[in-house]
């Protein structure tokens, strides 16, 4: 191509020397001038080259050609690029989906457990039903063989009494009959409610074989409802931020939403800080008349899965602008500080307001983030006192007082839980129209001890500096 183009660019030029074909040998006029001015000339002899025109003509058509040809190449690169981009978002989703299924996976294997527990207690149930039948033959066998002797007794008694026993004696043993008809009675009562107990028995069996049913339906529809994150290429804003990060200067960052209200920061928003023993990191401040909290929890919708492993709770996840969990390592971080008011803003569904606020501190990852509240005040029922003491537990880290299950596993979402069917403000989102008690027990709730529960739109977590006066007891 580099060749042609410079005899093009030969042609072109107007001093150009133009060859003459002989013998099939290139030769060149070189006849002076004189010569070419007497040699007769009876017949014009025509050319054989190409125009000089039409010769640049070509060449600047080719030259467009070459530049077409480039730009095609260039054109063709940037879609070659593109495929490859969409071939690796594509290698990204099978990976998710693989890890996906994985989880799946997973979770029939504790389905196989589960039933495999649920049918040695049917066997177990079972095998006490047969005993009982056994036990109520035995007991119907002697009473028709107490009734036979009974009225042989009676017959031989009678006969007896009519020579022998006196009207008194007679009136004892009309007595001891009366007894004996009493405890035959009771007998008979006995036996009605081993009946009861058995036919309770053989349904709670079938409650145990529809339940088994519905676990494995119920089980398979939770993996499904899960939401995929397919877009990795986002930035992850519950990552800490290094130096390098962030332009701002690390020693400059506030440590918390208050020490920015208090330098005249006033508008709510995602903010860049830097608490005590911490890397800087991302936080939503909510600025009010009275100063600036930072929210560590928020749940308005079903945007966002909470039910996640220990080293999801530990890190953070969701939308900062959204629904989240900020995390427990940088929560943690807060009370290394001092002393600190945790407020909890609940809506029902009814759009009815609810507060609650404590003095709080958490202790570090070593001790399973164990919760210490106290000084409780608000206009919800304290149901957060028995949480004191208490390690933070998620569905594959159990840290609560049940001894035979799991309640952020049972009921989803992590919590202080000391035992299940207690408050859990990271349930599952359940909309109003969500009647049944399976769903309702694991959606979000505030139950205060042996009453009712309140069903949750919204929550809201914010965490603030106490005053200076007061200290944690």
């Amino acid at each position: 191509m580099m060749k042609l183009f410079c005899l093009l660019l030969l042609l072109a030029s107007p001093t150009a020397t133009i060859p003459l074909e002989s013998s099939g040998r290139e030769t060149f006029s070189t006849l002076p001038s004189q010569a070419l001015a007497t040699a007769p000339s009876p017949i014009e002899e025509k050319s054989r080259f190409a125009m000089l025109d039409d010769v640049r003509l070509l060449a600047n058509g080719l030259l467009q050609l070459g530049q077409s040809l480039r730009e095609f190449v260039h054109k063709t690169k940037s879609q070659i690029n593109d495929i490859f981009q969409k071939l690796n978002i594509f290698d990204r989703s099978f990976y998710q989906l693989s890890v996906v299924t994985s989880e799946i996976k997973e979770e029939e294997e504790e389905l196989k457990k589960t039933t495999n527990f649920l049918k040695a207690n049917n066997e177990e149930i079972k095998n006490l039903s047969m005993e009982i039948n056994s036990k109520i033959n035995g007991i119907l066998q002697d009473r028709t063989q107490l009734q036979s002797q009974v009225g042989n007794l009676e017959e031989r008694l009678k006969g007896l009494s009519q020579s022998i026993f006196s009207v008194d004696q007679l009136s004892e043993m009309t007595t001891l009959k009366e007894v004996i008809d009493s405890q035959d009675k009771t007998i008979t009562s006995l036996l009605k409610a081993v009946k009861e107990q058995h036919d309770q028995l053989d349904n709670q069996k079938i409650k145990i074989l529809n339940l088994e049913e519905k676990l494995s339906d119920d089980s398979f529809q939770e993996t499904v409802d899960k939401p995929m994150d397919l877009d990795p290429a986002a930035p992850d804003m519950f990552e800490y931020l290094t130096g390098n990060s962030t332009d701002l200067d690390v020693n400059d960052l506030p440590v918390d939403c208050s020490e920015l209200f208090n330098k005249g920061e006033t508008k709510s928003g995602l903010y860049v800080i830097k608490p005590n023993q911490s890397e800087p990191f991302n936080v939503y401040c909510e600025m009010g008349s009275d100063g600036g909290s930072t929210v560590i929890q928020r749940r308005a919708d079903d945007s966002v899965d909470f039910d996640k492993t220990w080293e999801e709770y530990e890190k953070g996840f969701g939308d900062l602008e959204k629904d989240f969990w900020l995390g427990l390592k940088k929560i943690h971080s807060f009370t290394q500080q001092g002393v600190y008011i945790l407020r909890i803003d609940l809506d029902d569904w009814k759009d009815g307001k609810h507060w609650a606020e404590y003095r709080f501190s958490l202790e570090g990852s070593s001790k399973g983030y164990t919760l210490h509240v106290s000084h409780f005040s608000g206009d919800l029922p304290d149901v957060m006192a028995n949480r004191t003491g208490m390690r933070f537990s998620t569905n594959n880290r159990n840290n609560d007082n049940h001894r035979n299950a799991n309640c952020a596993r049972s009921y989803t979402g992590g919590w202080w839980f000391n035992a299940c069917r207690e408050n859990n403000l990271n349930g599952r989102f359940s909309w109003l129209r969500a009647k049944g008690r399976s769903m309702r027990r694991k959606a979000i709730y505030w139950k205060p001890g042996t009453g009712s529960s309140y069903s949750l739109k919204m929550t809201k977590i914010t965490v603030r500096p106490a005053p200076a006066a007061e200290s944690f007891n």
